[in-house]
């Protein structure tokens, strides 16, 4: 049943299945956090995509973490350009320190950005999760923010998918932590299972501004 899953999540994650008798190779490797593109050329595309700037839409304040997977980036803006567009043509009018905390429309799109004023805690109180029908644009423009990426092959849900969320038990041992700054911004796609606002040993101040935004994903 074991080796059943993994099969099934390397199917998943675009990963071609290997043999039978290398998937106790595969249960001892580094493990899989993102989805992963076989096509060499579209994703030197969306590399070279990422770099030129095109998506910034005048918007120069922040960069990508080097976390996030520019494939699956390069792919949704193009089937979704108006609320990536106006998602980064907001953040670049936008002063994110003075803005109410709080639910902002973003003008132009049905896009809503949330500004939270929070605080990091341990690891073992805070919930792990991804979304189907949302990408997730996380920004922490004040403080330091802690994100866990978990490992999908020894992660599985442990409640129901709802209302477009599933959370899980995983492998501490085998999740991958980041420390945010305000230089970058994070994107979780569906395929990036994360945990968010934990403590970050980087600072004695766990205290935090995020501006989270869902764009919605598409298939």
């Amino acid at each position: 049943m074991k080796k059943l899953l993994i099969l099934i999540v390397l199917l998943l994650l675009g990963l071609e299945a290997p043999a039978q008798e290398g998937l106790d190779k595969v249960l001892s490797a580094k493990g899989y956090y993102t989805r992963v593109y076989q096509d060499r050329s579209l994703n030197k595309k969306a590399a070279k995509w990422l770099k030129r700037g095109e998506w910034r839409n005048g918007y120069h304040g922040a960069d990508p973490d080097p976390s996030v997977n520019a494939t699956e980036f390069y792919l949704q803006y193009q089937k979704n350009p108006e609320q990536w567009k106006a998602l980064f043509q907001w953040l670049a009018k936008t002063d994110l320190l003075a803005l109410p905390k709080g639910r902002h429309p973003i003008e132009g799109s049905s896009l809503v950005a949330s500004v939270e004023d929070d605080v990091n805690g341990p690891l073992e109180k805070r919930g792990s999760e991804s979304h189907y029908h949302h990408i997730d644009f996380q920004y922490v423009v004040k403080g330091v923010e802690r994100f866990g990426i978990l490992d999908h092959l020894t992660s599985k849900p442990n409640c129901s998918y709802r209302p477009d969320a599933i959370h899980y038990d995983y492998d501490v041992k085998r999740t991958k932590f980041l420390d945010s700054d305000p230089k970058h911004f994070f994107i979780f796609f569906p395929g990036d299972w994360h945990i968010a606002k934990v403590n970050s040993p980087k600072t004695n101040d766990q205290h935090i501004r995020v501006v989270v935004v869902k764009v919605d994903y598409k298939d």
